[in-house]
């Protein structure tokens, strides 16, 4: 797949390194921040979706406190997050706000991206604030998270993020243009990559380590990040950072390094779901249901006929046929137990028995893939050879 302009993508998660948005010394680059989010109104005129994962609340915070240059221990370093993220904020709905742009703060830690009903949830309402037209602002939950259960950087985190919410484009924005074959303050004979077709374990032995006190990350961490996003069909630039208008610059030529994604989001994120993950539960579910399955319809509480295993909101369910075979996998959207008290009942009845509205679909049909005996052989082969790419 050939690189494409920022323009041609739908859905765009841009990542901020603290050493672009904050300086040392006088703190918040203010001008730099209206300046990306200048950029960031020009791609929303376009009808893209934009979500930012901004690093900086430690690095803002630890200035605002006046808290000395050189590492932080653990309970400074939430102290200064808790500054910093109030002003982070600020600044980031302040300037967005210049283009008549909402902005909302949503604060992740590890658990919210790697356990399943956390997950789902921290995705419906990053998804919910773009479809009300705000700008998700992401960052690291750094007051509370330890070294035992946290990200630890902002690349790996803006990689789940875009994985998490179905981008096409995650741009990694840094105090560096891109990668290269060694360091290249260290070597001046670094060649500069433009495009990487796979990220093999010669590209992955081209990463370096962090490049500054600000900055948790390095090339090493981007690398990791090209593997998740990629892996997950979305295409990753790395580009400079320091210019104004950064995300300009990119559109109209300025050096970056291209990561080409394994494939489209929504065949990578379902042969994720058929192929990956081990049924917690099924259901098994009427004619009517199986024909509107193989339609491409979501799955809804009236189809069900009985609910077996022990399972939670998030989790995978195998969903059976009348052949009492198995014709697909999908994120189940209630418990077991409130799965089977609204089995067979229609959604309109869902708030009357579980005593909140909960969702129409027992599984969405973006969290559903058709695994059983109505897959095409051509839909097969996909499957099989994406998971074999996953692995």
């Amino acid at each position: 797949m050939p690189r494409k302009s920022l323009a041609k993508h739908r859905r765009i998660v841009i990542k901020i390194g603290s050493a672009l948005l904050v300086d040392r010394k006088t703190g918040l680059k203010s001008a730099w921040l209206d300046s990306v989010c200048a950029d960031i109104a020009d791609l929303r005129a376009q009808k893209i979706d934009v979500l930012v994962v901004s690093s900086g609340a430690i690095a803002l915070g630890r200035t605002v406190l006046g808290l000395p240059a050189g590492a932080l221990k653990l309970e400074e370093s939430q102290a200064a997050a808790a500054v910093g993220q109030i002003a982070l904020a600020r600044a980031w709905s302040e300037s967005l706000s210049r283009d008549e742009i909402v902005a909302g703060q949503i604060l992740l830690t590890l658990g919210d991206t790697e356990e399943r009903r956390r997950y789902l949830n921290a995705r419906a309402t990053i998804n919910q604030l773009l479809k009300l037209g705000a700008v998700p602002i992401i960052n690291e939950n750094d007051t509370v998270a330890t070294s035992e259960i946290r990200y630890g950087d902002n690349d790996r985190l803006a990689a789940r993020v875009a994985t998490m919410t179905g981008a096409d484009l995650l741009v990694l924005l840094s105090d560096i243009d891109g990668l290269y074959t060694a360091p290249p303050h260290l070597d001046p004979d670094a060649n500069f990559l433009d495009t990487i077709h796979s990220i093999t374990p010669e590209i992955e032995a081209m990463a370096g380590g962090a490049a500054s006190e600000l900055s948790r990350g390095g090339m090493r961490t981007k690398i990791d990040a090209g593997k998740i996003a990629t892996g997950a069909g979305c295409a990753m630039i790395i580009a400079s950072g320091k210019p104004d208008h950064p995300l300009k610059a990119i559109e109209e030529g300025a050096r970056s390094s291209w990561f080409a994604p394994s494939g489209t989001p929504v065949t990578a994120r379902k042969t994720w779901i058929a192929g990956q993950l081990q049924p917690a539960g099924e259901l098994m579910v009427d004619e009517g249901a199986e024909q509107a399955l193989s339609g491409g319809k979501s799955l809804l509480p009236a189809g069900v006929r009985t609910v077996s295993g022990q399972f939670s909101r998030g989790d995978t369910v195998a969903i059976i046929g009348g052949q009492g075979r198995e014709i697909a996998r999908g994120l189940v959207s209630y418990d077991a137990e409130e799965a089977r008290q609204i089995t067979g009942r229609k959604s309109s009845e869902i708030e009357a028995i579980l005593g909140y509205p909960g969702r129409a679909a027992m599984v969405h049909r973006d969290d559903l893939v058709m695994t059983g005996p109505n897959l095409t052989k051509t839909t097969k082969s996909k499957i099989e050879k994406g998971a074999a790419h996953a692995g």
